[in-house]
């Protein structure tokens, strides 16, 4: 189906698709600050894929169903590489259009790559991101996390969740698995704060940008000549091939997403549990909920405001819909995860639904890699948080908390908490 365009008064000043199209695609009600968009919802009620106009003429193909969704995110047909569509590149602003396409910034970029380039980056980065490495990882993720709550407890009955706990425990946690100094998180953290503001000038963006693979270009030279037990190390070790603009690339793309993913699935998380209080009084009764619990999370939860974004490099049926070549295509990961024809009860959040299955890592060769990690971090936080919080409830009314509605990563800005004198 075709929905009608509307102007938004804004123009995009940054590479964001989601500034494109209009701003009933991606704003939130604040009254329903766990649920997709209005106007997606509405779509995915009606069928699996639309043809939808953006704010400035093109128009592109949201897939609202979920088995629509994993077919296409595993269709070679359709390509992660933006750059094969001039149509694409021309409507990337002039000022950022020119880095992006610089060689040096392309090099190493895998999540915008199709294979064979992209299967060279993701042979090398599964061999770091391995399962039993994950959980080696999960009794320091557990002294992380004790060690913020402890600080928590020891300061009184209550806090902000967000910089007192949800933002600190997955940064230290990337900080020491890429070898990144923790001390320069207030730095990185600023920068990628300007980088994810759907908002921000694009002058801003190209600064913040350089300022970044400036920062990164010293740690990789730094690792080359003292290399240390960390997964940037083992990057050089692994592939002596591997230039430096390939590692500032790569471990960029890491450090932002291990970092800012998970932190606003905890924050959000928390937020959604302390909104449904059933919910909260099970997973705290049985703690053997809770692995169940985080899938559920990240089903019911969408940290992102639309999804991947593909480009087809032939006519392709999705849905039953033909659509042409060179079009762009979104997966909404927010409607796909609330789809009835895969869930019961999609709109309800059940800390115990049996076998959940979702697409909030995505799907196919571009599934993340750090979502093992990501999994081992909620679930160790939201175990220690509700036994050791007893009580945990809001600071404010829920209509109150500011929602990352203006990040590309969605979220709460801040979560204030109290909890009882007793917790320990």
């Amino acid at each position: 189906m075709t929905s009608p365009t509307v102007s938004p008064d804004r123009r995009p000043s940054q590479d964001r698709l989601a500034l494109r199209l209009p701003p009933e695609y991606t704003e939130r009600a604040p009254d329903r600050p766990f649920h997709p968009a209005a106007h997606q919802s509405e779509l995915g009620r009606e069928g699996p894929v639309h043809e939808v106009a953006l704010s400035d003429g093109d128009r592109a193909w949201l897939v609202t169903g979920h088995e629509e969704a994993r077919a296409l995110l595993a269709d070679p047909r359709l390509s992660s590489d933006r750059f094969r569509s001039t149509r694409m590149v021309e409507k990337i602003p002039p000022e950022l259009r020119k880095r992006l396409l610089d060689p040096a910034t392309r090099a190493g970029n895998f999540i915008t790559m199709d294979a064979p380039d992209h299967t060279r980056y993701r042979r090398l980065l599964t061999g770091q991101f391995t399962v039993r490495r994950m959980r080696l990882l999960e009794p320091r993720v557990h002294e992380i996390v004790t060690s913020h709550l402890d600080a928590m407890i020891e300061a009184g009955t209550s806090a902000d969740l967000v910089p007192a706990f949800a933002l600190p425990v997955p940064s230290l946690v990337i900080c020491e698995l890429l070898g990144v100094r923790y001390e320069d998180r207030d730095e990185f953290q600023e920068r990628t704060s300007t980088l994810l503001r759907l908002d921000a000038h694009v002058d801003d963006v190209v600064r913040a940008a350089d300022e970044q693979r400036a920062f990164m270009r010293a740690l990789v030279r730094r690792k080359r000549v003292e290399p240390a037990d960390d997964l940037l190390s083992g990057l050089i070790e692994a592939e002596a091939a591997l230039t430096d603009d390939e590692l500032v690339s790569i471990s960029n793309l890491l450090l932002i997403a291990g970092h800012e993913t998970t932190a606003n699935m905890i924050g959000l998380g928390t937020f959604a549990l302390l909104e449904h209080p059933a919910e909260l009084a099970r997973l705290r009764a049985d703690p053997s909920l809770t692995p169940g619990a985080v899938e559920e999370l990240l089903r019911y939860l969408s940290i992102v405001h639309l999804g991947p974004i593909r480009l087809t490099l032939e006519d392709v049926e999705i849905g039953g819909v033909t659509v042409p070549a060179d079009s762009t295509v979104i997966v909404s990961v927010p409607v796909v995860n609330r789809d009835p024809r895969t869930y019961r009860d999609p709109d309800t959040l059940d800390v115990a639904r049996p076998r959940v299955s979702h697409l909030a890592f995505g799907h196919g060769i571009h599934q993340c890699l750090g979502q093992q990690l990501a999994r081992v971090e909620m679930a160790v936080a939201f175990t220690e948080m509700l036994r050791r919080l007893p009580g945990l409830r809001l600071d404010l009314p829920a209509g109150e908390v500011p929602l990352r509605s203006d990040m590309l990563v969605y979220g709460v800005h801040s979560l204030p908490v109290s909890w009882d004198e007793t917790a320990s």
